[in-house]
């Protein structure tokens, strides 16, 4: 009997990572037009393809690389770097919405999640925050190992099929239906549904700023507009919202 204890264990954490990569796959398909676009920004743009490419593995953000690509060669070394470091402030938001959860992981967790924190890897773990600590890292590892690993083959694939890509295709739009499709999915509270359409107002009005300050405008702008309304409607459900007559 004892000795069917590791294979019990074995068969449970191999659940997890089913159901994590289950959680992955509807995000990372949309994805995959993300990934064309950046790779033909790769090939089209003033860094010799093969460092553009390594914005893959060291950066790992899309749209951060996006930037960092685009920009490069045009624009001085600081305005690359802001941009970057603009583009990924929502990520100290992801950190603090996850940090009661790590407040019980071994340190090594705490130094290695966040590389994989990405927007498809905090929408579907922040759901799974009241899992048992080593339950919820197995499931965090296991979602951002597929994230991570099929990212780099995506981008690299967008570098050959995205040149050849008809132009009616549209792939331009595919950051921001991908991103649309994210907050979407997680919107169920009032707060929220308030946060996404201030911040997502605020940033297109202020899209014209010098280095896409208008992403951390809308930001600012989201936060104060949820917080707001978390006063204001606590934790209501957004299908609870009556129409006053």
């Amino acid at each position: 009997m004892l000795g069917t204890l590791p294979d019990m264990d074995r068969r449970w954490w191999q659940r997890i990572d089913r159901v994590a990569i289950a959680d992955c796959l509807p995000l990372f398909l949309p994805a995959l037009p993300f990934g064309f676009v950046l790779g033909l920004a790769i090939t089209e743009g003033q860094m010799p393809p093969f460092i553009g490419w390594l914005t893959s593995p060291i950066v790992f953000a899309g749209a951060a690389q996006l930037a960092i690509v685009t920009l490069a060669g045009t624009a001085t070394v600081w305005s690359v770097i802001v941009a970057g470091l603009v583009i990924n402030t929502r990520h100290v938001m992801y950190s603090a919405a996850l940090a009661p959860a790590f407040q019980h992981q071994p340190r090594w967790m705490r130094w290695v999640a966040p590389y994989m924190l990405i927007d498809q890897v905090f929408a579907i773990v922040i759901l799974q925050v009241d899992r048992p600590p080593a339950e919820f890292r197995r499931y965090y590892l296991s979602a951002g190992l597929f994230f991570a690993l099929n990212w780099q083959w995506a981008v690299a694939l967008g570098m050959v099929v995205g040149p050849i890509v008809p132009d009616s295709w549209r792939l331009e739009f595919a950051p921001a239906v991908m991103f649309v499709g994210l907050v979407l999915i997680g919107i169920h509270r009032v707060p929220q549904a308030v946060a996404a359409f201030v911040g997502g107002a605020v940033g297109l009005a202020t899209a014209g700023l010098e280095d896409r300050l208008g992403i951390l405008v809308g930001a600012i702008a989201g936060i104060a507009a949820g917080t707001w309304a978390e006063y204001r409607f606590g934790e209501r459900q957004v299908d609870t919202i009556e129409v006053a007559a």
